[in-house]
């Protein structure tokens, strides 16, 4: 049989395949009769294109538009927005069945690599999360607060030096990076990754920007039945992940060796007693890094931008911080606390600019489930878009507009659903750094405002708008305008 005909035969039975999946994807699959377009329907490969371009939570957003608050994104995967979608997917079901399970596939980089609290099954997620909490603790927390503070000193003191010769045009975004790197860099491993101080970007921050996109890439990958393609692009140096990794083994190595106890978050984790092998703690450690470092220097950098577009705001706050404090020195960690319109404009960013836009997938139960009201086959994969459940007209009073004064009841936004905004999600598997990133970036932001008076600069009038996301967002510059408080 010649080479031709042969080809031809396999060609005719891959598009045979490729006809018949389509055709009971659209016309048999379980989710069926849920909306949405036929292409998405059809195949994972719209989905993966606009996850691989950077643009996948707008077009989900726009989808929810068009069909409702349940939507179909993939042949075997549905997005939803609703208050009560939030506890029917990530907290405990009315039946006592426990929460949805977590969907490995999209978690777990390769079975054979060791789990972190992240994608680790129930039994070894509370393990881990036991042995993390006591770095989370309040206890804990104010301890840490001297290593954050010093981190912010150099943040302060640097910008000040930008400000010696009157005003500076600063790239905001870098030096919140540089920042929230180092203090989760001494956090974690109790090293000082010296971003600051050296005012560049180290390696360690460029593998990480690298390490993130790389993931937006593997899960499309994966999405499209290329796992065994992945394994073999790491194994091969192809992908920056294990690169990303040895580094972060390297400093583990060195924690463990300082052979002290310290308020930090890996502390749990290294006592011998616990039996966990260096890729297990560093597996955990990288976790951590990149829950607490870009994307809380990305939120922060949302924050700036909101208030310096919304100066009526940027007012208020400034007037706010001020006059609570007659010194820098009284701003920690206790204080900021009672600062109300600041919690008011965190919540709000939040909301306004999610710092994870993407959903984090679960998956029906045997025997399906309920999801705000609608049946859900098993092994569905669900999950709530932070950016489409945040800019829903059903559950916002403007979505689009930055408004904090919802958040401080304001009768103009009586009918806004609050408890729809959860960037922290819910359940036993919600972030166990909640209350550290809200005081880091408490602290950060009212350090920043006592100091400095700040306006947008002309070449960032539209940064939120030219954003892309690989699960969490790629920003451009943040340049600002920079001059030390004027002083009345």
């Amino acid at each position: 049989m010649s080479f031709p005909i042969i080809f031809g035969a396999m060609a005719g039975v891959v598009a045979l395949y490729l006809c018949t999946a389509t055709l009971y994807n659209v016309l048999v699959h379980p989710l069926r009769d849920i909306p949405g377009p036929i292409l998405f329907r059809a195949s994972v490969l719209p989905k993966s294109y606009y996850m691989i371009t950077g643009v996948l939570q707008f077009k989900v957003k726009s989808l929810h538009d068009k069909y409702g608050a349940i939507v179909r994104i993939a042949p075997n995967e549905i997005s939803v927005v609703g208050a009560g979608a939030w506890n029917d997917i990530y907290g405990r079901r009315p039946s006592g069945g426990g929460e949805l399970s977590k969907y490995y596939n999209f978690y777990v980089l390769e079975e054979s690599s060791p789990r972190d609290i992240i994608n680790a099954e129930p039994a070894q997620h509370r393990m881990l999360r036991r042995l993390l909490a006591h770095g989370f603790s309040e206890r804990s927390m104010h301890a840490q607060g001297s290593i954050i503070s010093g981190y912010i000193d150099i943040l302060i003191s640097s910008l000040r030096s930008k400000c010696d010769d009157g005003d500076a045009v600063v790239d905001l975004n870098k030096w919140l990076n540089w920042t929230t790197f180092d203090i989760i860099g001494n956090l974690s491993f109790g090293s000082d990754a010296s971003n600051l101080r050296s005012a560049e970007w180290t390696p360690w921050v460029k593998a990480s920007a690298k390490h993130n996109k790389s993931m937006a890439i593997v899960a499309c990958l994966k999405g499209l039945g290329f796992g065994k393609l992945i394994k073999l692009a790491i194994r091969c140096g192809l992908l920056p992940t294990q690169g990303y990794l040895d580094y972060i083994k390297s400093h583990v190595k060195e924690r463990a060796q300082l052979g002290v106890e310290r308020p930090d978050f890996i502390e749990g984790l290294i006592q011998k007693q616990n039996g966990l092998s260096l890729d297990e703690i560093a597996r955990n450690a990288e976790a951590l890094i990149g829950a607490g470092s870009e994307s809380t220097a990305t939120f922060l950098s949302g924050v700036i931008y909101a208030l310096l577009t919304h100066p009526e705001w940027l007012d208020k706050l400034t007037t706010e911080i001020r006059s609570t404090f007659k010194s820098e020195a009284e701003i920690d960690f206790t204080s900021v606390k009672h600062l109300d319109y600041m919690l008011a404009c965190l919540n709000e960013t939040f909301r306004y600019y999610p710092p994870v836009t993407n959903g984090m997938p679960r998956i029906a139960p045997k025997g399906g489930t309920l999801i705000c009201g609608t049946f859900v086959p098993e092994n569905t994969v669900v999950a709530i878009w932070q950016w489409a459940i945040c800019h829903d007209t059903t559950l916002w009073t403007d979505p689009y507009e930055f408004r904090p004064e919802r958040f401080l009841g304001d009768k103009n936004f009586k009918n806004d659903k609050l408890e729809a905004l959860q960037p922290f999600s819910i359940g036993t598997r919600n972030c166990i750094g909640r209350n550290l990133s809200y005081a880091e970036t408490k602290l950060i932001l009212a350090r920043l405002i006592y100091n400095f008076d700040m306006k947008i600069h002309h070449s960032s009038k539209n940064w939120m708008q030219l954003q892309k996301a690989y699960f969490v967002w790629d920003p451009p510059a943040l340049n600002i305008t920079l001059c030390r408080r004027s002083v009345a």
